[in-house]
C-alpha cells in the first residue's frame, strides 16, 4: 500500500495508509472488555493479547475461551478485529503445551513475564532455566518469546533493569537457543535499541515500541506533582533513551514495530496509595504515534509510520499485510478526562485534557 497524503498551503492535513495491528495490548475481561475493545478495533484490524488476567492464560483451551469472549464482545458491538492469543509461561507449564500451540490456529507466541516484574506477574517465571525446556520447543515449533525485560532484584534500580535484564538473561537465552525468535516487549532504552540492532540483522530479535515512551521521559511522573497516569512498567527512563527510541521507531529498520502496551486500570486503582502500573492509550493510539513521527522531523515520516506500525510486525509474525486502509486528519481535538470503565468506574486516559493534533477518521 502506498500511502496516500492531502496537502494545504504545503502542509499534510490528511493521510491515508495501510491499516496497521497492535503487537503488544491489554484489553481485559468481561465488563472490563466491552468498555475498551472497541478504542483498540476501530485503530488496528488485529492485536497480540496479553494473557495476564487473574488467573492466567496458560493453555491453548483457556486461551480459546478467551477469544471467544473477545470475540463475543466484537458481535455485540459490530466490530470487525482479530485477536492473537498468546500464552502466559510459568514454572509449571509442560512442554507438550508449547507443542500444543504451535499446532494451533489460535496461539501465536507464548510471554515470558520475570515472577513480579509487572501487574498480574506473581505466577511467571522465576529462574530462566527452569523454561530452558520450554524455549527448545519454541525454538523447534518456530514459535516466538515475548519477553518483559527487567529483572526483579530489588537490588537493581528500577532505571536499570530493563539493561541489566539484557545484559545477563537475555544474552543467556540467546546463547543458548540462538534460533528462537524473540520479541522484546516495550523496550525503553538505548540498550535495548542496541541489541536489537545486534541481533536483529541475524532475523530473530525484534522489538515493540510504545507511543507513550515515544514522547514522554522519567520527567513526566514528577511534572506539577506525581502523575500517576504517566506510571507504567518498565517506567520511563532519560531523554536519551527516548531520543533512541524515537531514532529506531523512524528508521525504517523492521525489527522495531509498533506494540501499544495500553493497560486500562480503574481511576482508582492508579490514584492509590500503591498505584497500578500501565498507561491507557487504545483511544489515542494511532494520533500519539503521528505526533511522535511529526514530531521526529523525519523528511517521510508518514512513510515511516507506515512501515512501522502496518508492516514490520505482519512481517515478523509471518502473516499478511492488512489489505484496508486507515486515514488521520490534522485536527486539533482534546483527549477526554475520563472515560467509562465497567460499571460505577471510569478510566482515565494517557494525555487526558490535553490537545491532539491528528484524528483518526471514521
Amino acid at each position: 500500500m502506498t500511502v496516500h497524503t492531502e496537502e494545504e498551503n504545503g502542509t499534510i492535513v490528511r493521510f491515508t495508509m495501510t491499516r496497521p495491528d497492535d503487537w503488544h495490548v491489554h484489553v481485559r475481561d468481561n465488563e472490563q472488555m466491552g468498555a475498551v475493545l472497541g478504542y483498540t478495533a476501530a485503530q488496528f484490524a488485529r492485536a497480540i493479547i496479553m494473557p495476564n488476567l487473574k488467573p492466567p492464560i496458560r493453555t491453548v483451551w483457556e486461551a480459546i475461551d478467551y477469544r471467544e469472549r473477545i470475540y463475543s464482545a466484537c458481535k455485540e458491538q459490530h466490530l470487525t478485529f482479530k485477536p492473537l492469543m498468546t500464552l502466559y509461561l510459568t514454572d509449571n507449564t509442560a512442554a507438550q503445551d508449547i507443542r500444543a500451540a504451535a499446532e494451533s490456529e489460535c496461539v501465536y507466541a507464548c510471554k515470558l513475564y520475570p515472577a513480579g516484574a509487572t501487574t498480574n506477574s506473581a505466577a511467571g517465571v522465576s529462574d530462566i532455566r527452569k523454561i530452558y525446556p520450554l524455549l527448545e520447543a519454541m525454538e523447534k515449533f518456530d514459535l516466538p518469546l515475548l519477553i518483559h525485560g527487567e529483572v526483579t532484584d530489588p537490588e537493581v534500580d528500577i532505571f536499570d533493569r530493563e539493561k541489566r535484564f539484557i545484559n545477563t538473561i537475555l544474552c543467556s537465552i540467546r546463547m543458548h537457543f540462538p534460533n528462537l525468535r524473540i520479541v522484546l516487549e516495550h523496550i525503553t532504552t538505548e540498550e535495548g535499541v542496541n541489541c536489537v540492532e545486534l541481533w536483529g540483522s541475524l532475523g530473530s530479535v525484534a522489538a515493540t515500541i510504545t507511543a507513550h515512551h515515544l514522547l514522554i521521559n522519567r520527567n513526566a511522573l514528577f511534572q506539577g506533582g506525581l502523575r500517576p497516569h504517566n506510571y507504567c512498567l518498565p517506567v520511563a527512563k532519560r531523554e536519551k533513551h527516548r531520543l533512541a527510541l524515537v531514532k529506531a521507531a523512524t528508521s525504517g529498520n523492521p525489527n522495531f514495530f509498533l506494540g501499544t502496551d495500553s493497560a486500562p486500570h480503574a481511576k482508582g486503582a492508579k490514584e492509590s496509595a500503591c498505584g497500578c502500573a500501565g498507561c491507557f492509550t487504545a483511544p489515542i493510539a494511532l494520533p500519539l504515534y503521528a505526533q511522535a513521527f511529526e514530531e521526529s522531523g523525519h523528511a517521510n515520516w508518514i512513510e515511516r509510520l507506515e512501515q512501522f506500525a502496518s508492516h514490520n510486525g505482519a512481517d515478523f509474525y509471518g502473516l499478511p499485510r492488512n489489505a484496508t486502509t486507515v486515514t488521520l486528519a490534522r485536527e486539533g481535538w482534546r483527549v477526554p478526562e475520563f472515560l467509562p470503565f465497567g460499571k460505577n468506574s471510569t478510566i482515565t486516559p494517557f494525555y487526558a485534557s490535553e490537545t491532539l493534533h491528528w484524528k483518526v477518521v471514521v
